[in-house]
């Protein structure tokens, strides 16, 4: 340390920090300036931070209201600063932000982290790398920093290389915001040339909203005299990038942004660039990410837009423009139609930004629907976001009908859950006379593809969708009709196939009820504690039998579900039904006696369960039975 450090103490990272700081090192090497990028990301949003809190007191601006982030090199020193005059830090907010990663889904995200240097960069960046990047190319880094408004004895000083600890001082500092100093690696000089930081700086960073200034190259003499002090210039455009006609923009232009504004490392799938003027003045630019965070599922983690109101920044995270299903959304909104001091109260309750909402989600749904002409590309979305959007059609009864047909399920057709089809597709393939669109929800897709319940569909060649995401059987409660289609659980109720099936086919369904009515009886009296009724059926061609639920009964995935959750469920039992062509049940009807009966009814209703995903109650039981059966093959 040099003889200016001041005195300080010693910390311990936060421990997914050292993990962090050591895979970023090792993994993110062919993209290390990014780093450039990421500090002078995070400078730009302490500048916007300061000019929304000066809006309510303007003494935090100190006098000097000109936002700007400053980049100067000492080749002597092997130094790269990077300095701002934004909000600042406190010694309680350097701790906070520089000690830990105070971040929903960090656990997860280490969890993730294989070692693999091609696999970890992509998930490195698809978590955000932030402040730590520093240290791909630093083997030293300083921090400077006093937040606008604390005394000039209140600055803070902080110190890592990046090897599990931290030191933390006081210092005094007469400019408010944040200096970062870089002690680069031997091998890292690079970043020390004016012409190469030039270059990234307008290459990663020319959207920046407030002026990036670098020195000048100092001017020669031609008198021998020693050059002037140079002064500073101005290396990027700082102009907010939606404000800009978007015929303008190069695409390359809109994913620095994106990466600027998301922390993102991969570029966005697509995105919209819209100015309005009319019943609402506002300017959107919306991004749909490529992969999904790692706090998606987290519904209380931070999401929304960036609000800015008259090119005035306002608030990260305005979750109020757009619905919590679309929370994987990206980007910024900038209107003239609220008021500069609005905050996250006021938004709650104003009609403009339901108006605002209603036309922004829209917007995104639009662009789902021009995605999903590129069946590849919307592939790629649905695995990442699919369940997520599927919470709309819940939650937002106005868009139910946009929702559905971005809907994607797997189907008999497919035989693969990784490929998906839409209703529409569905629809479009849809046997003559079919009035339905049938589906099954189950709790894996092998267990869906592989259940009874599909036989007769199989025989008849009807496609069946299978459901087997968690909110599947919740989603399909509110998703009743499609395209003038009823849509229908295959599992549910007695089976009604209309048109699909001819008379003949009917009446000898009915003569079998006739015909076994004494068998579902004897059935029935077995297993009163455990079904609500017995009768035959015709969904089965293969299987001796399968459980059905009641029409009005919850289904056995959400029985699931709200028992985990420790919540009470309504008491159901479900239907035997019994396939009359099959041996078993041939046999069971032939079979006087008692403890043999009793013991294949057990064996094909256990059966049932299984088939259904259903746990058994008395396994021992069950493999007891099974052994009596074996044994009298043997």
């Amino acid at each position: 340390m040099t003889a200016t450090t001041p005195q300080t103490e010693r910390r311990e990272f936060q421990t997914e920090v050292k993990q962090l700081l050591h895979l970023m090192v090792h993994s993110l090497y062919s993209n290390k300036e990014i780093f450039l990028r990421e500090l002078i990301s995070n400078a730009s949003d302490a500048a916007d931070k300061l000019s929304f809190l000066a809006l309510q007191d303007a003494a935090l601006y100190e006098g000097d209201g000109t936002l700007q982030i400053r980049i100067e090199t000492d080749e002597a020193a092997g130094t790269l600063t990077i300095a701002d005059n934004g909000i600042g830090m406190s010694r309680d907010d350097v701790v906070a932000n520089l000690g830990t990663i105070a971040r929903s889904g960090t656990a997860e995200f280490i969890q993730s982290l294989s070692g693999d240097q091609k696999k970890d960069s992509r998930l490195i960046g698809q978590f955000g790398v932030g402040f730590y990047s520093a240290f791909i190319v630093a083997e030293r880094v300083e921090v400077f920093t006093r937040k606008a408004g604390l005394a000039a004895d209140q600055g803070v000083y902080w110190s890592s290389e990046g090897d599990g600890a931290f030191e933390l001082g006081d210092w005094h500092g007469e400019q408010r915001g944040t200096r970062i100093v870089l002690h680069l690696r031997d091998e890292e000089k690079e970043f020390l040339s004016s012409w190469r930081l030039k270059e990234l700086v307008r290459k990663y960073s020319d959207h920046v909203a407030i002026p990036v200034m670098m020195r000048d190259e100092p001017a020669k003499t031609e008198d021998g005299e020693p050059p002037a002090e140079p002064g500073w210039s101005q290396a990027n455009a700082a102009t907010a990038l939606w404000t800009r006609n978007k015929s303008e923009v190069s695409d390359e232009e809109y994913q620095e942004f994106y990466k600027h504004l998301s922390h993102d490392f991969n570029d966005a799938l697509s995105w919209s660039h819209n100015r309005v003027e009319g019943k609402l003045d506002y300017s959107s630019l919306l991004f749909i990410p490529a992969k999904a965070p790692f706090d998606m599922w987290q519904r209380d983690a931070s999401r929304g837009l960036k609000l800015y109101v008259q090119r005035v920044f306002i608030m990260d995270d305005a979750e109020q423009f757009l619905p919590l299903y679309l929370r994987f959304v990206k980007g910024v909104v900038d209107t003239n139609d609220l008021s500069l001091n609005v905050s996250r109260e006021i938004l709650q309750n104003d009609r403009t930004v339901a108006s605002l909402k209603s036309a922004l989600t829209k917007r995104v749904l639009g662009m789902l629907e021009k995605l999903s002409g590129d069946a590849e590309k919307y592939q790629g979305f649905w695995n990442e976001f699919g369940n997520v959007l599927k919470e709309g059609v819940t939650e937002d009864m106005a868009n139910q009908e946009t929702l559905a047909k971005l809907m994607r399920f797997a189907s008999t057709e497919t035989g693969d859950a990784a490929q998906t089809v839409s209703l529409a597709d569905y629809v479009a393939r849809m046997k003559d006379g079919q009035e339905k669109i049938y589906y099954l929800v189950s709790d894996s897709h092998a267990n869906a593809a592989g259940s009874p319940h599909l036989e007769v569909f199989r025989k008849k060649g009807i496609e069946v969708l299978l459901l087997s995401d968690r909110i599947d059987e919740w989603v399909m409660g509110y998703l009743n009709r499609f395209d003038e289609k009823d849509l229908e659980d295959i599992s549910r109720g007695a089976l009604d196939l209309g048109a699909l099936e001819d008379e003949q086919e009917k009446q000898a369904q009915q003569d079998t009820d006739t015909a076994f009515a004494g068998l579902t009886g004897r059935i029935a009296e077995l297993l009163q504690q455990d079904v609500d009724s017995v009768r035959t059926t015709h969904r089965l061609t293969d299987s001796p039998a399968c459980l059905v639920v009641a029409e009005h009964d919850m289904g056995a995935q959400m029985r699931r579900i709200l028992e985990a959750a420790g919540q009470q469920v309504p008491d159901s039992k479900p239907i035997l039904e019994i396939n009359p062509q099959h041996p078993l049940v041939e046999r069971l009807n032939q079979e006087a006696d008692e403890d043999r009966t009793r013991d294949l009814v057990m064996v094909i209703y256990e059966q049932a369960r299984l088939a259904s995903g259903e746990p058994l109650k008395d396994a021992p039981g069950y493999v007891r039975r099974i052994n009596a059966l074996l044994m009298q093959l043997v």
